[in-house]
């Protein structure tokens, strides 16, 4: 089930909120179990087969946390790390067998000229997302952040439908405490502000996103079919996809924390406007937010840690800024090795291996710059806008091969952008240049686009996208002061837009949400493309 889609919208998320305030009312217990049971069918609805299969995964770790509960008690270190391995193990082995099992077995036939078929493995919804929730909880449980726990708590910070299928990635010590002191009675604030979260974020996802998806996906199958893209033409798709999964996801999570929000739980935020950063570290602290802090937590800073002691161990000195060696094996290295599984995680092909090395190469760039280059204290303002318009290139760059489903469709994109094929305008543009035609034509521009699709409105459609991306506060700045997301509130590095411009509970607030809530219904039942279900 979607979120926006007419049954979620108008039946399921209102008859679910109501009925687990009315169970509010006699039992806090009965109220959590009718949300795990809607949870259940949430998650069982598009195809119940998911159930069966992810459920034994989901009991599995709840008997491993279990055990290391127990074993931590017991002063046993040993045999929780032992217990703790397995358990990291026995779900990237889950992982492994769902999602790469066929990519691995068409590796092997490319590399070695093998025919190996294996029959289509059914892909779980929203399973990277639910196994990298669940390595975090065991390493949480043995690292000591969890003390107790109850099937009940369990099941529901692992199924809690909001969060269920695309994030964002949470932590069992952000949910259970909120839980464990959820009153189960509604709440005028949380109501409110929920429901201005959830309509937001399906006013990006089905009027923004879905409003550039049809020319993005006819210009990349165009290319997939081997056929020359020009200038203009390559751009548009690039940048419009680059948009599109932007608002598409952003516009998912606002839903996400809309909903949650509705029943009375923050969620952790997953996106601060990440186009307008000036660096790729930057863009990475504030795109997908809580698979970056994964990522930190649970790769990057481990391997950070254990080359740093053998490092030192060799007689290597820390010192600053540092040596080029300490660089590269120090820093280099494990954001390389970060961002390659970011890519695996991603998707089962090589093209998603390529984008997580590229965004690797990118960050390591970035920290090479920020460790040997200027450090005046004049030359950050100076080269700002230089740095936001070099960021963003390499990021719409990078969603070229993200998007594209094959390497001869990115590749004529990429030549498309560079301007090996000329550049195509509109006849009715072409045809009244007069004598500045043949100039131009010298110069590689041709009359006529490739193929039929709406160059102005695709154009204007990408302005207002741009333009929202780039100057408009997003949503949680606007809610701010009702702590939209947990923690942003009282976060004094957050950016607070002026009075008038914040989110109140005021008659005027109201219609705007009403307007962008009709508006939002209204493009339910029109084309969509939801992009991130599958990881």
């Amino acid at each position: 089930m979607l979120f926006n889609s007419y049954l979620f919208v108008f039946a399921f998320l209102p008859a679910v909120a109501a009925i687990f305030f009315f169970a509010g009312l006699k039992s806090r217990a009965w109220a959590f179990r009718w949300l795990i049971l809607a949870s259940i069918v949430f998650y069982a609805w598009w195809r119940p087969l998911n159930l069966l299969i992810i459920a034994p995964s989901i009991l599995v770790n709840f008997f491993a946390a279990k055990a290391l509960l127990r074993l931590n008690e017991q002063q046993r270190p040993k045999a929780a790390s032992i217990a703790l391995a397995a358990g990291i193990v026995f779900n990237i082995l889950v992982l492994g067998y769902f999602k790469y099992a066929n990519f691995l077995v068409d590796v092997t036939n490319d590399i070695w000229g093998t025919d190996f078929v294996l029959a289509q493995i059914i892909l779980p919804l929203g399973i990277s997302f639910i196994t990298f929730q669940k390595i975090a909880f065991l390493i949480d449980v043995h690292s000591r952040r969890i003390d107790s726990l109850s099937f009940q708590e369990y099941s529901l910070f692992v199924l809690f439908f909001p969060q269920l299928i695309a994030g964002p990635i949470v932590h069992f010590r952000e949910l259970g405490p909120q839980f464990r002191q959820l009153p189960c009675r509604p709440n005028t604030t949380d109501l409110t502000v929920g429901l201005t979260l959830f309509f937001m974020g399906l006013g990006k996802k089905v009027f923004l996103a879905d409003g550039i998806a049809p020319t993005v996906s006819s210009i990349f199958e165009y290319s997939s079919s081997g056929a020359e893209v020009s200038l203009l033409t390559a751009w548009i798709a690039a940048v419009g996809f680059t948009l599109q999964i932007y608002f598409d996801f952003s516009g998912y999570t606002d839903m996400a924390l809309g909903a949650a929000r509705i029943f009375g739980i923050r969620l952790p935020p997953n996106f601060d406007s990440p186009l307008r950063s000036s660096s790729i570290i930057e863009f990475w602290s504030r795109w997908h937010m809580t698979l970056t802090r994964f990522l930190t937590a649970y790769v990057y800073n481990p391997l950070s840690v254990r080359l740093t002691r053998r490092y030192m161990a060799r007689g290597g000195r820390l010192t600053r800024p540092m040596k080029l060696r300490a660089f590269l094996q120090l820093l280099a290295v494990p954001t390389l090795v970060t961002m390659f599984i970011s890519g695996v995680w991603h998707g089962a092909g090589y093209l998603f291996i390529v984008w997580g090395v590229l965004h690797g190469v990118y960050l390591v760039i970035n920290h090479a710059w920020r460790e040997f280059g200027p450090k005046t204290a004049r030359y950050p303002r100076l080269t700002r806008p230089l740095a936001f318009v070099l960021t963003f290139a390499c990021i719409v760059a990078s969603m070229v091969v993200f998007r594209a489903p094959t390497v001869l469709s990115a590749t004529g994109v990429f030549e498309g952008m560079l301007g090996w094929n000329g550049l195509a305008v509109p006849e009715a543009i072409y045809s009244r240049l007069g004598p500045l035609a043949a100039l131009l034509s010298s110069f590689g521009v041709s009359s006529g686009l490739e193929f039929d699709f709406p160059l102005m409105r695709s154009l204007a459609w990408l302005a207002l996208m741009l333009a929202i991306a780039f100057l408009c506060p997003n949503s949680l700045q606007l809610l701010r002061e009702n702590e939209p997301a947990l923690g942003w509130k009282n976060d004094p590095k957050r950016w607070t837009p002026a009075a008038w411009a914040r989110w109140q509970p005021s008659a005027t607030w109201a219609v705007v949400v009403a307007l962008i809530a009709v508006a939002g219904a209204l493009r339910i039942g029109g084309e969509s493309e939801f992009l991130y279900w599958q990881f």
